[in-house]
């Protein structure tokens, strides 16, 4: 596997948890459309010994992060988040610390916004 992260810094901000913009992770996903696939997915994540309060951060994060890169109203975000987002158990590895991530597709808002954030 290889690795190019690219950072930016966000001035007065404050982000609670890990933020990402990452590809696809099958391209050969048949549910999606291939221009939806080639955006890729924002992603969130919530950790920590709690599976249930982890989840549910994940999620405001997200919710959070569409309200702000898209300008949603937060009730618009939460509610793409639950047809569209997809919440997972990451880790369970080092118990009791658990992550769980959301991923939303960029693509279902047409063209990448024009501000990484």
């Amino acid at each position: 596997m290889a690795v190019t992260p690219r950072f930016r810094l966000l001035k007065n901000t404050v982000i609670a948890s890990p933020r990402a913009i990452v590809p696809a992770a099958d391209p050969t996903q048949r549910a999606v459309p291939a221009e939806m696939l080639e955006q890729g997915y924002y992603q969130t994540v919530g950790t920590g010994p709690d599976l249930m309060e982890n989840a549910k951060a994940a999620v405001r994060e997200m919710v959070d992060w569409l309200a702000t890169d898209q300008r949603l109203r937060l009730h618009e975000a939460y509610a793409l988040c639950s047809v569209a987002g997809d919440l997972k158990i990451n880790k369970t590895v080092d118990l009791p610390k658990w992550l769980v991530s959301m991923t939303f597709p960029r693509g279902v808002f047409g063209r990448p916004p024009s501000t990484f954030v």
